[in-house]
């Protein structure tokens, strides 16, 4: 299946997931522009190399197919769009006949979802996003909530993805994990290692005030 590829700086696309855009290069804008017309989803890959802005982009070989539910035309031919992932897929073959990059594509399922081993890693996670959301709340001195969390580890998978504060390569590899139990799994070391830091910061916060709190507001090493 060919599909058009939209590769983005420090953006991974999960499924389920809403991503507003902003199109104003001419290519993309005759890419949106044939996706709305024909109906089809385009492919969102976080850039491994090169710029998203003009030139070209080596994407990364796993990305999230995004289709398009909202889209406004500006005057100036710019568009503004919301998309929402649906399906992973895998890169086969990269094409430049069109001014846009272009794939030939096979569909990425996600697998185990159902089995014991996913249940039991969903089991791990939720205390540790509750840990981490609460460290967060604290460390950004605001009040989150989260209500309740998924009982089916695919979708609590995704979402705990999304909601990571961590960085789009770190988002790359649990998009790129085989499966449910290894996505999970991986999320439960990200948690860790993001609530220690997280707790390091809010323990360290009052001795970092104090010293900065000298009449020049510096901290010197001398």
């Amino acid at each position: 299946m060919e599909m058009p590829i939209f590769p983005l700086n420090n953006v991974v696309l999960f499924p389920g997931m809403m991503l507003p855009l902003h199109i104003f290069e001419m290519r993309y804008r005759e890419m949106i522009g044939r996706c709305l017309e024909e109906k089809i989803s385009f492919g969102v890959t976080l850039i491994e190399e090169g710029q998203e802005v003009g030139g070209s982009a080596r994407p990364s070989l796993i990305g999230t197919a995004a289709r398009i539910v909202r889209s406004e035309r500006l005057e100036d031919g710019q568009m503004n769009i919301t998309t929402v992932g649906t399906q992973r897929f895998r890169i086969l073959e990269l094409h430049h006949d069109h001014s846009y990059l272009t794939a030939r594509v096979t569909q990425h399922p996600i697998t185990n979802g159902a089995t014991r081993q996913a249940a039991e890693l969903g089991d791990r996670v939720r205390p540790q996003v509750l840990e981490y959301v609460d460290l967060l709340s604290k460390a950004s001195k605001t009040k989150l909530q989260l209500d309740r969390l998924p009982e089916d580890p695919l979708t609590l998978a995704f979402l705990v993805a999304i909601s990571l504060q961590i960085s789009a390569k770190d988002k790359q590899r649990l998009l790129e994990a085989p499966g449910v139990p290894d996505i999970l799994a991986l999320e439960s070391r990200l948690l860790a290692r993001e609530s220690r830091l997280m707790q390091f910061m809010i323990d360290t916060s009052e001795a970092v005030r104090a010293m900065n709190g000298g009449p020049t507001g510096y901290v010197f090493p001398n």
